[in-house]
């Protein structure tokens, strides 16, 4: 069931940045902060994917797009600097852009190993790094997306799952680190979202289908707005006492 209460207002004379942009998590969460008042800077590396989030929004002339790879050290600090550029200042980076990959161990490439981390994990490190001297002077906040896969074992997922474990660490670690410099630092961990990533999401052609069956939520599979919904509720000043946290909103798969 998606969720349609937005809070106009709620972010008004916000600056949010917001990778990933381009489609599911990372569109509805861009039309969602934007529905909600917030400056966006919107960046992905699918331009015409960005082009079409535009249009989605509220008001597409308080955005900005940009095309990224976040796996580049220097496209990430270029993409902070020039979103300071245009709006004076940073509040909300949300680090969304992620890729997925489902192989058993002895199939994963040096080059496959290479790009997931640099997509999931460095481009996140990359911007956060970045971003935070802005937010320092904003009290900003950080919302980086991790995954279930972050918070338990998958079989045939051990790429995805180091990357995502690592973001989870990397926010905690931020969060203790500058929280006496006001700035927040939250990770969220979906479980199976209705998303392209997830619809082309497929086990190994000899996968033991029992293993794969655990990932399996609880509940009906969510959307991206249900998604977005948390990284509001995080991002916004609501959330002041919420650092740290690996919010979790998965159906229940990691109940167990």
């Amino acid at each position: 069931m998606q969720s349609n209460s937005f809070f106009p207002g709620r972010f008004d004379d916000k600056v949010a940045l917001i990778t990933g942009a381009g489609s599911g998590i990372g569109r509805a969460t861009a039309i969602r902060l934007a529905a909600e008042g917030a400056s966006t800077f919107l960046a992905d590396i699918n331009s015409a994917a960005l082009e079409e989030t535009l249009t989605l929004l509220a008001d597409p002339e308080k955005s900005r797009i940009q095309q990224v790879d976040v796996a580049s050290s220097e496209q990430c600090r270029e993409l902070v600097s020039e979103c300071v550029t245009v709006f004076g200042k940073l509040d909300v980076l949300c680090n969304i852009a992620g890729i997925a990959s489902s192989q058993n161990l002895a199939d994963i490439s040096e080059d496959d190993w290479l790009r997931l981390m640099g997509i999931n994990l460095n481009g996140v490190f990359f911007l956060c790094q970045a971003a935070m001297p802005h937010l320092v002077e904003s009290r900003g906040n950080i919302i980086n997306m991790s995954s279930s896969a972050g918070r338990t074992g998958q079989a045939y997922n051990a790429s995805y799952c180091a990357s995502k474990a690592a973001v989870l660490m990397l926010s905690k670690s931020m969060a203790v680190e500058f929280a006496g410099r006001g700035v927040r630092v939250n990770a969220v961990c979906p479980g199976a979202v209705v998303t392209p990533l997830s619809t082309n999401f497929s086990p190994p052609e000899d996968a033991d289908m029992a293993l794969f069956m655990r990932l399996l939520p609880l509940l009906d599979m969510a959307q991206p707005e249900e998604i977005a919904s948390a990284v509001a509720y995080l991002a916004s000043d609501e959330a002041r006492f919420v650092t740290g946290t690996e919010f979790a909103i998965d159906g229940g798969q990691t109940a167990g």
